[in-house]
């Protein structure tokens, strides 16, 4: 009886233990992916990509604000104009003061469909001072092919204004030469794209990196079986379309994957400003370091002299000029290796100096081998 209440109580505890044991397995393995990226946020499907186009218009309804006559590309812009609408004009009599010339830019997306829509910039490249008020009339955008694949056109949202008076004196608010048409453009052309190309994907990473790209061909392989993928170049993963499988469904198994990227150790530092950001990879060595600082006060004041009494002299002004200077000592102290970035910033901060001095610190452990970083310098 006592044998067989041991064998219980050991099996309830066993099973405990395992239990305890499979949710710490998935803590780990929560705490191990949380420090994972998707592989849709470091990489592309190549041929996946947007297409920028370009226009040229006219943006009508300015009050007062548009080009001058001086700007003669827009008179025969809007010359030009008039004549396709059976209009016929003198150039010389023309005034465009409610009229702007504008380039308009906007991204074409991928998959984008005859008919769909998307945001454009519209920009004066005239002598217009404001574009708030106007209008965009119907214009081709083109893409480096030079074929026209939208139409832009509608009411401009500025987000600012300008407004002044007659004396010259004015008020404006954000940029008013530049708007914006929100969902401005229609498609008329589509871009095809083709998925799965010779029975291959390709995945191209924004920023490549051997050690990224092999861990992108380890986890598709782990998904799609051995030979599945392979890497190419630091920057390209070639994937096998296994067959009977549908590209669209693929492509979103491949976007789940999470991959942790690696990345160069890198200290970015910024003289200027004295601004100092630092990666995850940093690495310190030990090293023993001194800083100190001099400060130089120059002080000026004036005293009157005034001459004795009867002498016939002049009260005259005669400068005082005061010149103190600390030198404050450097004092020698050991940095310890620091082996994460938390341990850096902990050790940094102990020598109690400001960001600027930071920088010259940085640069003195860079040249003597301590700092384990790439040191950018703006």
């Amino acid at each position: 009886m006592v044998l067989a209440s041991a064998r219980l109580a050991l099996a309830v505890l066993m099973r405990m233990l395992w239990h305890k044991r499979g949710v710490l397995l998935v803590l780990l393995l929560a705490a191990a992916q949380a420090r994972a990226d998707r592989l849709k946020d470091i990489a592309n499907v190549r041929g996946v990509r947007t297409n920028q186009l370009l226009g040229y218009g006219l943006v009508v309804g300015l009050q007062g604000t548009g080009d001058d006559s001086a700007t003669t590309f827009t008179v025969q812009s809007i010359v030009s104009m008039l004549r396709r609408l059976n209009v016929r004009v003198d150039s010389g009599q023309l005034t465009v003061r409610n009229v702007a010339a504008v380039a308009v830019t906007g991204s074409l997306p991928p998959f984008a469909r005859a008919g769909g829509r998307f945001d454009v910039t519209v920009s004066s490249i005239g002598s217009a001072k404001s574009l708030q008020g106007g209008t965009l009339l119907p214009t081709p955008l083109s893409g480096a092919d030079s074929r026209t694949y939208a139409i832009a056109q509608g009411a401009l949202s500025l987000g600012g204004f300008d407004a002044g008076g007659g004396s010259g004196g004015g008020v404006r608010k954000n940029h008013t030469t530049v708007g914006r048409i929100p969902l401005g453009a229609i498609v008329e052309r589509e871009v095809p794209v083709e998925l799965g190309r010779g029975g291959e994907i390709v995945v191209a990473l924004r920023e490549p990196d051997f050690t990224t790209a092999t861990r992108v061909a380890a986890a598709v392989t782990a998904l799609l079986g051995a030979g599945a993928a392979r890497a190419s170049d630091p920057g390209t993963i070639v994937v096998k379309t296994p067959k009977g499988r549908e590209l669209v469904e693929l492509v979103a198994a491949l976007e789940a994957l999470d991959v942790t990227p690696d990345t160069v150790a890198r200290v970015l530092v910024n003289e200027r400003t004295g601004t100092v950001v630092m990666g995850e990879g940093v690495r310190l060595s030990s090293v023993a370091l001194a800083h100190g600082g001099l400060t130089v006060e120059v002080k000026e004041t004036l005293h009157a002299s005034q001459p004795p009494a009867l002498s016939g002299g002049t009260t005259v002004v005669v400068p005082h000029s005061e010149v103190k200077v600390q030198d404050t000592p450097g004092e020698v102290r050991q940095l310890q290796a620091a082996a994460t970035l938390g341990d850096v910033v902990r050790a940094l901060n102990a020598l109690g100096v400001t960001p600027r001095d930071l920088v010259a610190i940085l640069q003195g452990l860079k040249a003597v081998g301590a700092l384990r970083a790439v040191l950018e310098v703006q």
